[in-house]
């Protein structure tokens, strides 16, 4: 994080609009916008975000998985690989 430039204020932001997007498309950083000295926004690249979004959604997933282990509801490996292969057998058995 730079401090010069990855905290602007509101002000700031809005007469140079275009320097700041260009700043957080370059850079890959984003820049925190102050009102009265508070931070209250941040201006980020589209592509930051969407990595970001994914990340998250990734968590959530591990976070389910975790819960659904500590309550006991998942299966074995081995089972799991029987009941994929008999579905499969009985899919093939029913196209032949």
């Amino acid at each position: 994080m730079n401090l010069r430039e990855d905290i602007r204020s509101v002000s700031y932001v809005k007469a140079h609009t275009a320097d700041m997007m260009k700043q957080v498309n370059n850079t890959h950083r984003p820049v925190f916008v102050t009102q009265n000295g508070e931070a209250k926004a941040v201006l980020m690249d589209s592509e930051s975000y969407e990595k970001i979004i994914k990340a998250v959604g990734l968590f959530k997933l591990f976070a389910q998985g975790e819960k659904d282990i500590l309550e006991g509801k998942y299966i074995e490996q081995n089972k799991a690989f029987e009941e994929v292969e008999e579905l499969l057998n009985s899919v093939e058995e029913t196209h032949a």
